[in-house]
């Protein structure tokens, strides 16, 4: 079976077709600025890699001309588009209304729709996505939808409630839902398998370090608490994300700014961060690179950050009442051994202890643990294109979910 595993953002189709035969990607690529003017498409297969200058008025128009990428010359990698046994697309926020993967009906669609104020900015995306792919492709070609909340979806109440009036949950939904769902699931799963362990026996705590950054308490294979939100701000401090901070300091700052919401709201996603507190930028590579010259407000990025994925780690094995297993993930989690290096210093009170020679390393599986530690702490390369793929094969074969 052949998956092809779709990502809509609002201005970007992100795409991979895995022969699920063997799991091996076939080609993946990125279609940039969709329905913008000055569009750029990159495709990789066959060992080489090409970009094409070229405006892509809608969605539509970015399947179809993935479709000719992947069919057509040098970059094909399959006879026809009839190859393609299905699809796999990522949605952000599936709320409480789906708590697994699902294959794609007009009544999910809809639901999708439905809960566009929970993710304005995504869902949308998503469901223009889902439209298109099927102008493309016909409703022959069964679609499945992988939510990045669903992982999240067995947290307690006591996990996800805010205490806010009751009424706003009830009337509003307003609760925790959290995202990077597919991610904390595959790190959760493959680490269990790389230990040999079985995973309903692990209490781990999984650490998703990129841009947008979250934590995951994992038990048995199921999340109990995470540090995202209702939405992607809260948590940790990100690449442009404030994390968590005083509610009461969004009111004083539009007071003594005249902000409006909607500048307030883009002060706290897009300024924030990594970016508004260092003043260089939101790339954790150039604040790690400016902390190492001598740069104080980088210094503190950096130790701000190491300090609150600490603290999450202590109280989420507060919460399991004990930790197995520590995770790193993430473009940040799997690249940058300095944090690792941070977070890791001074945890031996938790079992957490690290090989400092094993750990210099970037983008590769290994358990960077010192001999007899307790707590095993690994780095494990997300794969969440991968997961999609494998719900997707699953759903449309009937099969359980792995």
């Amino acid at each position: 079976m052949k998956v092809l595993v779709i990502n809509c953002g609002s201005s970007s189709l992100k795409y991979q077709l895995i022969d699920m035969d063997d799991e091996r990607v076939l080609c993946k690529g990125n279609c940039e600025r969709v329905g913008m003017p000055e569009g750029k498409i990159s495709h990789k297969a066959n060992g080489r890699e090409w970009d094409f200058n070229e405006d892509v008025p809608d969605h539509t128009a970015a399947f179809m001309r993935i479709v000719d990428l992947m069919t057509k010359g040098e970059t094909a990698v399959v006879w026809d588009k009839s190859e393609i046994d299905a699809i796999g697309h990522r949605v952000a926020q599936g709320a409480d209304r789906f708590t697994h993967s699902v294959l794609a009906t007009e009544k999910v669609i809809q639901t999708i729709e439905e809960i566009i104020p929970l993710a304005p900015v995504h869902n949308p995306a998503h469901v223009a996505g889902l439209r298109a792919a099927q102008k493309v492709f016909g409703e022959k070609v069964p679609q499945a939808v992988v939510f990045d909340t669903t992982f999240h979806q067995t947290m307690p109440p006591k996990a996800y409630m805010y205490a806010l009036p009751y009424e706003y949950y009830e009337k509003y939904s307003v609760r925790k839902y959290g995202f990077h769902g597919t991610s904390h699931r595959y790190v959760s799963y493959k680490a269990a398998k790389e230990l040999k362990r079985n995973l309903r026996d692990l209490r781990m705590v999984t650490c998703h370090l990129g841009n947008g950054a979250s934590c995951a308490a994992v038990y048995g294979g199921k999340c109990m608490d995470t540090t995202m939100g209702m939405t992607p701000l809260s948590g940790l401090m990100m690449g442009t994300r404030c994390g968590d901070i005083d509610p009461s300091i969004i009111a004083y700052l539009q007071e003594k700014t005249g902000a409006s919401p909607e500048e307030m709201d883009c002060i706290l996603n897009k300024e924030s961060g990594f970016k508004g507190l260092s003043g260089i930028s939101s790339d954790n590579r150039d604040v790690l690179a400016a902390a190492a010259n001598g740069n104080q407000r980088a210094q503190l990025v950096a130790e701000m950050f190491a300090y609150q994925i600490k603290k999450y780690i202590g109280s989420y094995a507060a919460a399991m009442n004990g930790l197995d297993v520590l995770v790193f993930t993430g473009g940040i989690g799997e690249n940058a051994y300095e944090v690792r290096s941070r977070v890791c210093s001074g945890m031996s009170y938790f079992g957490i202890e690290i090989d400092e020679e094993a750990n210099k390393c970037r983008g590769k599986n290994i358990d960077i643990s010192a001999p007899g530690t307790r707590v095993k702490t690994l780095v494990i390369c997300t794969n969440e294109e991968l997961m999609i793929a494998r719900d997707t094969k699953a759903l449309v074969e009937g099969k359980e979910l792995p």
